[in-house]
């Protein structure tokens, strides 16, 4: 059976950029801006709170995890956090990965693992897309297992350390999506693959995306009403099921033509399209470029890199 998220991620082409270890001594308070990277953080000991591109804090405990598929902007502070206008000095490097914040006479009361990863894929806005906003796991330890596995590989220079450091970071991202399936995540592919009734009709959208489907069919597979599905699919999902196959039926058009697996023709059967021409407008009009000048273009940035 096709899984949904598991193809996504495995897309995406995670990698890791770095990941530390941050102890907090009360009060501090940090922020940073991002270009949409992907962030993520786990609480070992104490507290802080997290606002992220603008949201109202979150506060998170020992053993919580957040993951951001994409972070523009993310600020943390102690859960006492200093008064209006008091600066707090910036992180103090003490080698080995590690980074303390906070007066250098307090008492440090939190410890947690942050790290930012890459998505390698040239899609990854239009995959990032499909995922919640924000993923806030409480209390899974094989969460804070994983993150303290990627932080031991990307310190050390071990044979094959990208292509492990690759698959932890899949394994860490499905755990921490699957994990919040059951919880109040925002809306995204997980929240609608946690409905089983909607799972059912991205599964048939995955596992046969060359099918002309219609609203009418999904919500067959759904075993819903066609206006119940509609209705139900956008607000788990985040965007109407059309929409939904659409994106998903280009990024898989896109990593066909960067991979040259087969002529414009080809490949527009292979997602779904009965005639070139008619891909060759749909892909423009979603992309931008029309798809013989994607592969081209996309295939000579990869032979130069």
């Amino acid at each position: 059976m096709i899984d949904p998220l598991a193809e996504v991620v495995t897309l995406l082409q995670p990698g890791a950029r770095f990941s530390k270890l941050v102890l907090g001594a009360s009060p501090w308070r940090i922020s940073r801006s991002d270009a949409g990277q992907p962030f993520y953080c786990v609480i070992l000991e104490g507290g802080c709170r997290i606002a992220i591109d603008g949201h109202a804090p979150i506060e998170l405990l020992s053993g919580d995890f957040v993951l951001i598929p994409a972070a523009y902007g993310v600020a943390m502070s102690s859960l006492e956090p200093p008064p209006p206008g008091v600066e707090t000095p910036a992180p103090v490097a003490l080698g080995n990965g590690e980074f303390r914040i906070g007066a250098a006479g307090s008492p440090i009361d939190a410890r947690m693992m942050a790290g930012h990863c890459s998505f390698g894929s040239p899609d990854a806005s239009l995959l990032v897309s499909l995922l919640p906003q924000l993923v806030h796991v409480r209390g899974e330890q094989r969460l804070a297992t994983l993150v303290q596995l990627v932080r031991e590989e990307t310190r050390e220079q071990r044979p094959a350390r990208e292509v492990v450091l690759s698959r932890l970071l899949e394994v860490l991202l499905i755990e921490a999506l699957r994990s919040t399936a059951e919880t109040n995540a925002s809306p995204g592919l997980v929240r609608g693959l946690a409905d089983s009734r909607l799972a059912a009709a991205i599964r048939g959208m995955h596992e046969r995306p060359t099918h002309a489907w219609t609203i009418a069919e999904l919500a067959k597979e759904a075993a819903l009403s066609r206006s119940t599905f509609f209705e139900r699919f956008t607000r788990a999902v985040g965007v109407a099921p059309m929409e939904y196959l659409l994106t998903w039926r280009m990024a898989l058009a896109k990593d066909l033509l960067r991979r040259n697996e087969g002529r414009v023709a080809e490949i527009a059967q292979r997602v779904g399209y009965s005639s070139a021409s008619t891909f060759s407008v749909a892909f423009t009009r979603h992309v931008g470029r029309p798809p013989t000048q994607y592969a081209r273009e996309e295939q000579a940035a990869a032979n130069v890199a």
